[in-house]
């Protein structure tokens, strides 16, 4: 619940931020076209989320035949959240790494690598497939698209600003015109920087959410708690290839995680290590 309402308080930043920067740079009309192009780019992948991430992470759809015991603790752990059950794919891939995408319950897909299957139990995999599954339910991707919606609208107008400044497009010299260009010069040059923090922000926020709702939906947080440790081990020692766009799908950072603290500000999963304390916080209460 908690992390619900930390999602809607940073998306209301995030937009804060939109207008405040599309308004000191392009007033009423930057703000618009701003707006225009996020949505247009952002509708295209949000409505076709599921085929650009089994694309790019090269998965192919394996039937119940060819991966029996997979795709029975997917199709009873969707009948336990009252989902239809996501297609499935499997990617021929040594890093063990999981993720589930799609706009809505009904375009879903789930894709698991060769690395986790020959890794984990088969217990621990019903806590992965959990998580995964949490967020398909949640509408997570839908979350993630309004976030980069605004994000890239701030990108935009911040171009845009950038562009205008270079030409001398604001104010003047001193007085009151030199403060409006100081302002604006800071806006876009940190404007994009807090809007990426935010949105990482919010990829936390929605990981801690799956891992509880996955453990609830399993009523074994302990079998994703070992599989998150196991997992961001092996990633350590054998990280993914994979585009940098697709890595907030994963269940754990695909390039392994780096525990300098200040990189937690630009980092889309949580730490490891608190997803690990929470999960085994909930020992005896799902």
């Amino acid at each position: 619940m908690w992390q619900n309402v930390k999602t809607a308080f940073l998306l209301g930043l995030l937009d804060a931020i939109f207008l405040v920067i599309g308004l000191a740079i392009g007033h009423r009309s930057g703000l618009i076209i701003a707006a225009i192009i996020a949505v247009l780019f952002n509708a295209f992948s949000y409505w076709n989320s599921d085929k650009i991430a089994v694309a790019a992470s090269r998965a192919q759809a394996v039937s119940p035949e060819e991966a029996p015991e997979l795709h029975r603790i997917v199709e009873e752990l969707a009948a336990g959240s009252g989902m239809p059950k996501p297609r499935v794919y499997i990617t021929d891939d040594p890093s063990p790494n999981a993720f589930a995408t799609g706009r809505n319950p009904r375009h879903a897909a789930v894709c698991v690598t060769t690395g986790i299957l020959n890794l984990v139990t088969a217990r621990e995999l019903r806590g992965v497939l959990a998580h995964e599954l949490s967020h398909v339910r949640n509408r997570d991707i839908l979350t993630a698209s309004v976030a980069a919606t605004i994000a890239l609208g701030i990108s935009v107008i911040a171009q845009i600003g950038q562009f205008a400044l270079f030409f001398g497009g604001f104010g003047g010299r001193d007085g009151e015109d030199g403060e409006s260009w100081l302002t604006t010069l800071l806006l876009v040059i940190f404007a994009p920087l807090a809007a990426a923090i935010i949105q990482f922000a919010i990829s936390r926020a929605r990981e801690y959410e799956a891992d509880h709702d996955g453990a609830v939906l399993s009523r074994d947080p302990i079998a994703l708690a070992d599989a998150l440790g196991k997992l961001a081990a092996r990633t350590q020692q054998v990280p993914m290839q994979v585009a940098p766009a697709i890595a907030p799908l994963y269940i754990v950072n695909p390039f392994g995680g780096r525990r300098v603290s200040m990189s937690n500000l630009f980092s889309t999963h949580p730490p490891i290590e608190e997803r690990i304390a929470r999960l085994q916080r909930m020992v005896g209460t799902v």
